[in-house]
């Protein structure tokens, strides 16, 4: 991996909540891959592993700020260091620090700022779909050069039902609002869809959860069709890397 020229300097923190260290290392490698930057240029904390989620202020050592996903652990229930995690989403908002949710992420940015987020199965998205922007999320600094309707990779049974004030919409699709959003005036984008997973990825990340896909799904056969339906998403390949070269690169 050869991090790009415009992103040498920038330095990044990962939150995490993975329970296993191949999956922590996997979502790892999947960040450095989408921001296109060095090992170096990037730590990360894992909530479930650490004795005590740092200070807020922690965040004043780095440039940008993601929140990753989580496998077992739902952005709508309460876990000792929940209020950690939302303490730093706070702190990074209130100083304007350049953050970015993918999935859980985006889950909890919305709760940490006074959003809702709902345990709901039945909406859940699982495999690859297209997603639109809203009239806002055409006009977006970030995603203008997007087409109004474009593919993403997706794995969640949460979601965002209300916005937290100063949220703004960017995306939806049929089955549900706020696909997408960001807090205005703010440096700071949530996605539903996973904007850290190319379509190997994604096959990678469903591989190791099958046993749990394949219960929710009821049937093997559901399973394989989702990872049949797996495409590349060419237009979110770069979100992550065009986030940091915007707000975070000296």
């Amino acid at each position: 991996m050869s991090s790009s020229n415009e992103l040498r300097s920038v330095s990044v923190l990962l939150l995490q909540a993975r329970n296993t260290q191949d999956m922590e290392a996997q979502e790892q490698h999947c960040f450095l891959e989408r921001c296109r930057i060095e090992p170096d240029q990037l730590d990360s904390v894992n909530l479930p592993l650490v004795d005590e989620v740092p200070d807020a202020t922690i965040l004043k050592q780095y440039d940008a700020f993601f929140i990753g996903g989580a496998g077992e652990y739902s952005a709508a229930q309460d876990y000792p260091w929940m209020e950690g995690a939302l303490n730093l989403i706070r702190y990074a908002h209130d100083e304007s620090i350049p953050t970015f949710g993918s999935c859980w992420g985006h889950q909890l940015i919305a709760r940490g700022l006074g959003g809702k987020v709902e345990h709901d199965p039945e909406k859940a998205e699982l495999g690859c779909h297209h997603v639109q922007l809203t009239e806002a999320g055409r006009t977006d600094e970030l995603l203008q050069s997007f087409p109004d309707s474009f593919l993403v990779n997706m794995g969640h049974h949460d979601r965002v039902t209300l916005l937290p004030p100063g949220g703004v919409e960017l995306a939806d699709n049929k089955s549900q609002p706020n696909e997408a959003f960001r807090m205005r005036k703010k440096p700071m984008y949530g996605t539903q869809f996973h904007s850290e997973l190319d379509r190997h990825r994604e096959a990678e990340r469903l591989n190791k959860y099958r046993a749990y896909y394949v219960d929710q799904l009821h049937s093997e056969e559901i399973f394989q069709e989702v990872m049949n339906s797996l495409r590349d998403t060419t237009e979110v390949d770069h979100l992550m890397y065009d986030f940091l070269c915007r707000f975070a690169a000296k």
